[in-house]
């Protein structure tokens, strides 16, 4: 069954349910090699990612233990930029982790930070949540330098903490306070 998330927009940006059809151009970033470094989902075929997003079309927006995946499109084309997973936390949903991907094409034009300040604010403000954060491997720069653009703060550095791909790697987590935050 598809639920429908909220819609958020930004000045050149509508964040919005992830749907079907972007399936083939998400596949077209996700399979990159260089965007699939960092990433737990790591698509070898179309259906791999079309089977991804018809697995969260019933997971409602802002409902404990579950993630929503929001498309990042660009407010005046539609073209699909990136994608925004948002994590509400089972055993405290006023916890949220985000996580995000820029397609190659659209990185470096502040797109990213757009749609987390996005994200954020709509995290923060309209549903009240306490606190957001983020894991990232300290291996992605770009990543770590988007977190705290946004004002997010380092936490912890947990070292090879997390079997991944083959190797232990390292983890590294960001948080944000409602307290913190700064309305856009």
């Amino acid at each position: 069954m598809l639920t429908m998330g909220p819609k958020i927009a930004t000045r050149r940006l509508r964040l919005s349910q992830l749907m079907p059809d972007d399936a083939k151009a998400m596949f077209a970033y996700r399979s990159q090699p260089e965007v699939a470094k960092y990433q737990s989902f790591e698509p070898t075929s179309l259906a791999d990612v079309e089977t991804f997003i018809a697995r969260l079309q019933s997971n409602a927006f802002d409902t404990a233990g579950t993630w929503f995946q929001f498309a990042i499109r660009h407010r005046e084309t539609g073209q699909l930029v990136g994608d925004l997973g948002t994590h509400f936390l089972a055993d405290d949903p006023r916890q949220v982790e985000i996580g995000f991907t820029v397609s190659p094409r659209y990185q470096g034009q502040g797109f990213g930070t757009e749609a987390v300040l996005g994200i954020l604010q709509h995290l923060f403000v309209s549903l009240e949540k306490h606190r957001v954060f983020a894991s990232v491997d300290p291996r992605n720069e770009p990543s770590i330098a988007l977190l705290k653009r946004v004002g997010m703060r380092q936490e912890a550095h947990f070292r090879q903490s997390l079997w991944f791909k083959g190797e232990w790697v390292d983890d590294v987590a960001f948080g944000l306070l409602k307290a913190e935050w700064r309305p856009l």
